[in-house]
């Protein structure tokens, strides 16, 4: 069932419009992601979400309630911003339970209430530090169980991870999914980082221009891309036209959709029973981790193809490289 639900919300600045018009729908308990390049449109529809921006149509509900001229203390969502807005004056401990004194809770209660949180994000033992003298990771955490401590109805980060290191980032990556999990908490995430989305999300809408391009889990967002834009923005595919990809398959088919995408993974070094063969002169060789990326030109147009080392011989540039691909991984774009 719909935890929170979003109808034809649009919201301009100095007339521009920023949200054209969007629906959408979060599940209870579901971790889901607004991703989307930068000028989108995501961070203000979280922040409208959120209650710090009015809409001038459209109407927001959570849990079942329109809130949509609701104050934002009164929504009972909890916000977790990228430059995590830590009160320097105050110690971890002072900082995570600020919230529950605002409520007036009594001593015992809040006790507790911090107790459990400060376990859960792993600060134990840092509950007398100030902010100043902690690691962007560990801040992001205060930042964090600050929001979680207040058993809002739906959390929503902007952004909170971009500052970080890459390692740190990804760890706490895992770290947030597992306590969104435990928690069975509704949450809502703004990113730019297609992995991060990938990572952590059960349904990622994609934002463009004001307009969702597309929504879905990320393995129906990756595996089927529904247009050229999340195509181009997800990954690393290969976007041909219908005559590119047939001079690319040696004029074997006619394809009669206007674009299509190929997955650099799509492509085998192995024969593929009733396969697609495609022969090009690999022109530039890319290590990635535990990825090897080409870019090969078949018949002048170029392509990319990803592959593990383990199934790779040596290859060398300007070599000419016998690919294969199965009919179905060529996707039809809208």
């Amino acid at each position: 069932m719909s935890y929170v639900t979003i109808e034809k919300l649009k919201k301009s600045f100095h007339q521009e419009t920023v949200l054209h018009s969007i629906n959408l729908s979060i599940n209870e308990g579901d971790f889901v992601t607004f991703l989307g390049p930068s000028g989108c449109g995501k961070s203000t529809l979280l922040r409208s979400i959120a209650g710090l921006l009015t809409p001038e149509e459209g109407l927001i509900y959570i849990d079942c309630k329109n809130v949509t001229n609701v104050k934002p203390k009164d929504r009972q969502v909890g916000m977790v911003f990228q430059s995590y807005a830590l009160f320097p004056n105050m110690t971890v401990q002072e900082n995570i339970e600020f919230g529950l004194k605002m409520k007036k809770l009594d001593r015992e209660t809040i006790k507790r209430k911090v107790a459990r949180i400060v376990e859960l994000v792993e600060l134990g033992g840092k509950e007398a530090s100030y902010p100043r003298e902690l690691s962007g990771g560990q801040q992001q955490r205060v930042a964090l169980a600050r929001s979680l401590v207040t058993e809002p109805k739906v959390l929503l980060l902007d952004e909170p991870l971009s500052a970080l290191d890459a390692q740190i980032r990804k760890n706490l990556q895992k770290q947030l999914r597992d306590i969104q999990q435990e928690l069975n908490m509704t949450t809502v995430l703004v990113t730019h980082d297609q992995e991060e989305a990938m990572a952590v999300s059960d349904y990622i809408y994609i934002l463009n221009k004001g307009v969702i391009a597309q929504g879905g889990t990320p393995q129906e967002i990756y595996s089927r891309p529904a247009n050229e834009f999340v195509a181009r923005f997800i990954g690393n595919y290969n976007v041909l036209t219908s005559e590119e990809l047939s001079t690319v398959l040696g004029n074997v088919h006619v394809f009669s959709n206007t674009l299509y995408a190929i997955r650099p993974e799509a492509f085998s070094v192995d024969s593929i029973p009733e396969g697609y063969e495609v022969t090009g002169e690999i022109q530039t060789i890319i290590m990635l981790g535990n990825i090897t990326r080409c870019e090969l030109v078949s018949n002048g147009v170029t392509i990319t193809a990803d592959h593990l080392h383990q199934n790779e011989g040596v290859i060398h540039r300007n070599q000419l490289r016998k690919l294969y691909l199965n009919p179905k991984d060529v996707i039809p774009l809208s």
